[in-house]
């Protein structure tokens, strides 16, 4: 139970969440469903992010989209039941980039002038204090204040490198390229005062191109350092990653509520494994590391798993394989068969025995009756 009580400040908060679009990155999955709703770790994306906006005492929180917005109907009255949470749905009209939904949102009194509030992208896993991040917001008093990460290879994001002071006040924002400076990256995570409104047009607007290196300019952005894990899973390879480091990140946090969804040390368990109370296990499987399988699969005989993600209702028949690799919704894996080199399933894909799949991008509904062994998409 997650308690949004407190006295921290004088009024809660609310949260935008940048939903988007189509999310053409991770299909096959995104075809099936909004990039948001598929699962990470056996539950949706988009309730990772509410269930951290909720414990910094947000108790409204805003989905800006601009696709398939009666889809989110389900998930919208289970979080509101269960957080006790308001979400308003902000749709757009046309694609209005990252800036523009804040816009939007004010024009339809979604949010107004009375508190900061949060702003992130929907696409991003991590582990942080929201509500750290909003009293520091508090106490230096500028327009905004920015999470940032520290990463290996910034230019795989696409986010500038952002250029701070010791204080955390951010100097300038530099796009990514030949010229080296720096390695911390913005997160996708956002605090604006309300005086924001006065600098977003309602039109196409990018807070990463337009908004923030203006307040930069104007000395008016602060950053505060990610303290623990961070990804942004916009592609299977990082949807993969983000995952291992989530398992991790839970493995971390025994004696704790969270801790109860990884599965317990067994002889058939390597490392982080997350299995669903409702999934079948058959004799002789050896599961992990970084494993979810997810309600209502099915492991026959003898399966291996390592460093994957089964959705719901996936069949794995028996003495398959099956590692750095997502299996989408009632897909099937025939006996003998493995599956490797990020091959992502679409929907109800089924792949008959005694095959090799490498690097395979298979969409939804399709039969495979031959081996891939190397890296295609499957249309």
């Amino acid at each position: 139970e997650i308690s949004v009580a407190g006295c921290w400040c004088c009024m809660a908060p609310k949260g935008l969440i940048l939903v988007g679009g189509l999310g053409t990155q991770l299909r096959p999955l995104t075809l099936t469903k909004p990039k948001a709703l598929i699962d990470f770790g056996n539950k949706p994306l988009l309730l990772h992010l509410v269930e951290a906006l909720v414990r910094a005492g947000v108790t409204q929180v805003v989905l800006a989209m601009n696709y398939r917005p009666e889809i989110m109907h389900d998930f919208v009255e289970s979080c509101q039941a269960q957080y006790n949470v308001t979400i308003q749905c902000c749709v757009e009209n046309e694609p209005l980039g990252t800036a523009g939904p804040i816009a939007l949102a004010k024009q339809q009194g979604i949010l107004d002038d009375d508190e900061p509030f949060f702003v992130m992208n929907s696409d991003i896993v991590f582990d942080f204090n929201l509500r750290g991040l909003y009293e520091f917001h508090q106490a230096h008093g500028k327009l905004c204040t920015i999470m940032v990460a520290r990463v290996d290879e910034p230019a795989k994001y696409g986010k500038s490198v952002v250029v701070a002071h010791e204080t955390g006040l951010v100097s300038r924002f530099v796009e990514h390229g030949r010229t080296f400076a720096g390695n911390v990256i913005n997160a996708g995570v956002y605090i604006f005062s309300p005086s924001i409104f006065d600098m977003i047009e309602l039109r196409p607007t990018s807070i990463e191109r337009e908004v923030l290196p203006q307040l930069a300019q104007d000395e008016q952005i602060y950053s505060l350092p990610l303290e623990g894990y961070w990804m942004n899973v916009k592609q299977p390879s990082d949807f993969l990653q983000g995952h291992s480091l989530y398992l991790k990140y839970l493995a971390k946090r025994k004696g704790d509520a969270h801790c109860a969804e990884l599965s317990p040390p067994a002889p058939n368990i390597i490392g982080d494994v997350n299995i669903h109370p409702s999934a079948q296990i058959g004799d002789g499987c050896l599961l992990g590391p970084d494993v979810t399988v997810g309600p209502g699969c099915v492991l026959e005989t003898g399966v291996r798993l390592a460093r994957c993600i089964l959705l719901e209702n996936v069949v794995v028949k028996a003495h398959s394989c099956v590692i750095d690799s997502i299996l989408g919704w009632s897909s099937s894996v025939g006996t003998w068969t493995r599956v490797e080199g990020v091959s992502v399933l679409g929907e109800e894909v089924h792949i008959s025995g005694e095959l090799f799949i490498n690097g395979a991008v298979v969409l939804p509904h399709k039969a495979i009756t031959t081996s891939i062994p190397e890296p295609q998409i499957i249309m």
